[in-house]
């Protein structure tokens, strides 16, 4: 875990060097003003020599100017770092999510990794910051001072000794304690972000239903959890102010007492007890520092743990060694293919599943509810690996190509597919980035986009909101087609894609696959027999299964499954999943 965090410094080593380099230096300046003050004391006011006040005033000014300045080049160099660690996590974090594949992506929960790369990455911020600067400044003058107070008189110093042990002590008990509500405390904020995520990106649904008081309770619930965990630990450390209070006025006492005495038994100079009550607060403030660095770095822990989680995530898809990077054409061949989404699972989700599909060829697919319908295709892209048998495409097994160049030539436009903020050129051209705004009207066109599109004001430079929300369902499943059309695929999935889009226009767009995309692979998924039964065939699945392949046609003739559900859909019955018994 400290490996993988620090790893993260790179290019912000020579300014974590710096800054405990000049933080000793400012230890060094402040260490050096209590023997000036007690040389002005002893020397220059006891035995009334201006001069000597005015020349050691005048290096105490230089020191203390000396000191300010290696205290900000300090804290310069400090906020430089631990900006620059955080930039560096952050970017490390979103890159391995882009490399992760869909198996690696269902660990983490989407509210859990904003949390991480806003809330726990701000935590190891603070932290770095304070240990570059605190973590030496502190010891190195606690050691210091403790040496310099020494020097002056042991027997009063040992006071301090005596103080910081039991002080440390007492300051232990209380972190350990508190630790552990601070580990407990970052889950909770995945489930407020969870909370919030969910409302915003459903709040029509939230207003449609009248549920704005449900969704504030469910919010405030999440956020009086982390409240009273914060409460508890925060309750546990206001104990560090008193006893840190009673330890100094302690030490001020009982060195004032035994200073006093030892002035009058000629065994100590005023000026060396006003250094040694000026090493008691360098002390003592010292420990005080160490128990923020500890309490700090006690709640960064838990942070840089799940830090670490997400950086060291190795994605389950892996290039070969020498990956094909030419898919040949669109043919698609599964050989006893089984599927798994957790490699230790029984349950397969696909059972031997044996296909061929030649390129060029229109083919439907249709199911229940959980016949795997998408499981089947997601495999073709390799959004995730069989855990038996094999699928290829173009002649050569998806493993052996690299992966970018086989996602670019397979298209997948889902049901709930997405739209980012931005015009509609600029979320057309997520599909070929150097496409011309004749490429996007052809391929509108094709996915009948382009008659809705030219009644906007603004036409194609329309601006979308986040998500798409300033369209309709079916009209942003139509623009999410034609980004997919754009990328000019050999492979072509519509994963239930138009069933926002009405039957006149799902037939129009099919139309225009046949004539436009001849060469192109067309799989689709659909609920409506209507929407697949021109298809040159089409496959039954059902629990996993392929339980037929054939053309409409043949599939009337000896499919149990598809009768019923041809017959209940065209007598003006349900989708797949309300007709037939099965």
């Amino acid at each position: 875990m400290i490996k993988t965090i620090l790893g993260q410094v790179k290019q912000f080593r020579r300014d974590s060097l710096l800054t405990p380099v000049f933080m000793i230096w400012e230890v060094i300046m402040e260490m050096a003003i209590p023997l000036l003050m007690a040389a002005i004391i002893d020397e220059g006011v006891t035995k009334g020599d201006m001069r000597f006040i005015y020349q050691t005033g005048g290096i105490m000014l230089a020191v203390a100017v000396l000191g300010l300045i290696a205290g900000m080049l300090g804290a310069k160099y400090a906020a430089n770092a631990s900006a620059g660690l955080a930039r560096n996590l952050r970017a490390s974090m979103f890159e391995n999510i882009q490399n992760f594949s869909f198996a690696n992506i269902d660990k983490f929960s989407t509210a859990g990794l904003v949390t991480r790369l806003t809330t726990d990455v701000t935590n190891i911020q603070n932290a770095y910051q304070m240990i570059l600067r605190m973590c030496v400044r502190a010891p190195f003058s606690m050691v210091t001072a403790m040496i310099m107070a020494f020097l002056i008189n042991g027997k009063l110093a040992s006071i301090y000794l005596i103080a910081v042990v039991a002080l440390g002590g007492c300051l232990f008990l209380i972190m350990n304690k508190a630790t552990r509500y601070f580990k407990e405390i970052f889950p909770k904020y995945d489930e407020l972000n969870a909370s919030v995520q969910e409302n915003v990106s459903a709040i029509r649904v939230v207003k449609a239903y009248v549920r704005e008081d449900y969704e504030n309770q469910r919010f405030t619930k999440a956020s009086e959890s982390i409240c009273r965990m914060f409460t508890k630990a925060e309750n546990i450390l206001t104990w560090n102010a008193p006893l840190m209070q009673i330890t100094v006025y302690g030490c001020i006492l009982a060195i004032s007492w035994l200073g006093a005495k030892m002035i009058v038994w000629d065994q100590l100079t005023t000026g060396q007890l006003m250094s040694l009550l000026a090493y008691c607060m360098n002390i003592l403030m010292s420990l005080m520092m160490l128990s923020m660095i500890f309490v700090m770095v006690t709640m960064s822990t838990a942070s840089a743990e799940r830090i670490a989680e997400v950086i060291n995530e190795k994605s389950s898809l892996s290039n070969p060694a020498k990956p094909e990077r030419q898919v040949p054409d669109g043919r698609i061949v599964f050989d006893h293919v089984d599927f798994a989404y957790a490699k230790d699972s029984k349950e397969q989700v696909l059972k031997d599943i044996s296909l061929e599909i030649e390129a060029g060829e229109t083919i439907g697919i249709i199911g229940g509810t959980g016949s795997a319908k998408s499981s089947l295709v997601s495999l073709i892209s390799r959004l995730y690996d069989v855990t038996a048998g094999s699928v290829s495409v173009g002649g050569i097994d998806v493993r052996d190509y690299d992966m970018e160049a086989l996602r670019n030539q397979v298209s997948v436009v889902l049901q709930k597919n997405v739209l980012f903020s931005g015009t509609i050129l600029e979320n057309l051209r997520w599909g070929d980035q150097d496409a011309t705004e004749e490429d996007c009207i052809r391929v509108c066109k094709m996915a009948c986009a382009d008659e809705f599109i030219k009644q906007f004001p603004e036409g194609y430079h329309t601006y979308i909101e986040q998500g798409g929300s300033n369209v309709s369902g079916g009209q942003k499943q139509r623009l999410c087609i034609a980004r997919a059309l754009l990328k000019k695929p050999k492979i072509l999935i519509l994963d239930d894609s138009t069933s926002a889009v009405d039957t006149a226009t799902d037939s129009k767009i099919r139309k225009a696959f046949a004539e436009e995309i001849p060469d192109t692979t067309k799989l689709i998924i659909a609920q409506r027999i209507s929407s697949v039964q021109n298809a040159d065939r089409i496959i039954v699945m059902d629990n996993g299964k392929v339980e037929d392949f054939g053309t409409h046609e043949q599939l009337l003739a000896r499919c149990e499954i598809y009768r019923d559900v041809y017959e209940s859909q065209t007598n003006g019955g349900g989708d797949f999943d309300e007709g037939g018994d099965n």
